[in-house]
């Protein structure tokens, strides 16, 4: 399924890397299975970042962090995960949420946008595609929304990485109508 960037889109370079990126701005990148969702950022995101990490444990988050320069005391993390280690890393943490507790991702989600700065934060889902293994997909849809929604209301950047090769059309196609951009990592 290949969608086109709409003409009135700025290019995925200048949305994420280069140009200003408007607070509030809601983007969907598309992410292969290999790629790091975290290189999707520019280096101002980890200033004041909040991940929500289906993808990694907060340990190897925190390596890749401080591989690329980053300093993990800016950034949060929520782990969704179905087991997790204890984590006494610099990152600031929630508690674990299993990737089929919605409401309980969501509760976490929601304390933790109390240190986003409005203006100035990003939050980053990484891997969108493991809440949907887990979970239906209306009701992946309307976390979302209640997601986007919340971060563009706060005036914050958000950034959600899907593999569309293993989320249905369909899915996908709603999930880009919530988001008013469209990135493609490579």
């Amino acid at each position: 399924m290949e969608e086109a960037v709409r003409s009135d889109e700025v290019t995925a370079d200048d949305e994420l890397t280069d140009g200003p990126l408007a607070a509030g701005t809601q983007t969907l990148v598309r992410t292969p299975a290999d790629a790091d969702p975290v290189s999707a950022l520019p280096d101002r995101a980890f200033d004041n970042l909040l991940v929500v990490s289906a993808r990694d444990h907060p340990n190897r988050l925190q390596t890749r962090l401080e591989r690329a320069g980053h300093d993990p005391a800016n950034v949060g993390v929520v782990p969704v995960v179905p087991a997790t280690d204890e984590y006494e890393g610099d990152l600031w943490t929630t508690d674990p949420v299993n990737p089929d507790d919605l409401t309980g991702l969501a509760m976490r989600f929601s304390d933790a946008m109390q240190y986003v700065e409005p203006g100035r934060g990003w939050v980053l889902t990484d891997a969108l595609g493991v809440l949907l293994t887990y979970t239906e997909d209306a009701r992946v849809s309307r976390f979302f929304q209640t997601l986007t929604s919340r971060v563009r209301t706060q005036d914050v950047r958000g950034v959600y990485c899907a593999n569309p090769d293993v989320i249905a059309d369909e899915t996908y196609g709603r999930l880009r109508a919530m988001c008013d951009a469209e990135h493609e990592l490579g």
